[in-house]
């Protein structure tokens, strides 16, 4: 416990060290302690600091919050290391909303319209998945109604892609699906952080049947655990974790997968502790990674969504083969 408690500790000291980072680096060469004085001021700087700055933090904070426990949520409820927030086809679908709310131009004039489209996307993949799955199926069936709307997400978006007369229009979509938090305001971060909140109340709740379903889900329902329940929890608190997440900031992958496997043995291989542990860790793979895209080729604009594809794809593939070695 004493190790737990710490290593809570230090993820939270790294997050608020990131955070007060994530506010004071940019391109204006002003120093920490005037920037920092800025953010109560009525002058430029002061509206740079928190019309610019602050929006980007804060969603950078529960942005990664929001992947690292949902991915720490389902690998626990799958048994899988590679299970990863996309699986049940939240973000494909939430992605779809976005793209076809630029496509017919109403995210042009309507500014909300764009993470409003998504967050409806979101929502209907997440009946549509409950309802393929049926009120009783196991964690195949949620997996293979995700796999089914993941791919018709996919199928659309390239579709609208394809027939899309507007090069501009196309061009928006491309970059939007790559992943960003540059030119967000407060009114993003306002949009996301009910999700974000009710997703995380959700799925902090499935803890200790996560814990149970470690020994497999006989010993789990014979211990009591609801499992119908549990997946209902599930669904839900992603879903409204990665919806949220993506309505504001696009596809960005791999933070899901690869810090709940990081971290997992630091805390003993169990869910209900891994649950708080990834949504710091997150919010700290996050923070950083948007750090690092101002600092590397700040003037090409690189999105966040490459970056954290180019540090978690290798991962993702030591993993594989590591699983495999195991299991042979």
């Amino acid at each position: 416990m004493t190790r737990y408690r710490l290593l809570i500790g230090v993820l939270a000291l790294l997050v608020a060290g990131l955070f007060m980072a994530s506010l004071l680096i940019g391109p204006t060469g002003i120093g920490p302690l005037r920037s920092l004085a800025a953010l109560t001021g009525d002058d430029v700087l002061g509206l740079v600091m928190r019309e610019i700055r602050l929006p980007r933090a804060l969603l950078g904070l529960m942005v990664g919050a929001a992947l690292g426990a949902s991915g720490a949520a389902l690998q626990g409820f799958l048994r899988n290391p590679l299970a990863e927030p996309g699986l049940i086809g939240t973000s494909g679908a939430a992605a779809l909303g976005a793209v076809l709310a630029i496509h017919t131009g109403i995210s042009a004039a309507f500014a909300l319209a764009l993470p409003l489209a998504a967050l409806a996307g979101a929502l209907v993949s997440v009946a549509a998945v409950m309802l393929l799955a049926g009120p009783r199926g196991g964690a195949l069936a949620l997996i293979l109604s995700g796999i089914a709307m993941s791919a018709l997400a996919g199928a659309g978006t390239s579709l609208v892609l394809n027939l899309s007369p507007n090069p501009f229009a196309v061009n928006e979509i491309v970059f939007w699906m790559l992943g960003s938090l540059a030119d967000r305001s407060m009114l993003h971060v306002w949009i996301a952080a009910p999700f974000v909140l009710a997703g995380l109340a959700l799925v902090s709740r499935t803890g200790p049947a996560l814990d149970a379903l470690t020994l497999g889900e006989d010993a789990a329902a014979s211990s009591g655990v609801d499992l119908a329940r549990l997946r209902w929890l599930l669904v839900a608190g992603v879903a409204a974790l990665v919806g949220g997440a993506t309505a504001v900031a696009g596809a960005i992958g791999f933070v899901g997968l690869v810090v709940p496997h990081m971290l997992r043995r630091a805390v003993g291989a169990r869910p209900s502790r891994l649950l708080l542990a990834s949504g710091l860790g997150g919010a700290a793979m996050v923070l950083a990674a948007d750090i690092a895209v101002r600092l590397i080729l700040p003037a090409r604009d690189l999105k966040l969504g490459v970056l954290t594809a180019l540090i978690g794809a290798p991962f993702f593939l030591h993993l594989i083969l590591k699983t495999r070695r195991q299991g042979l």
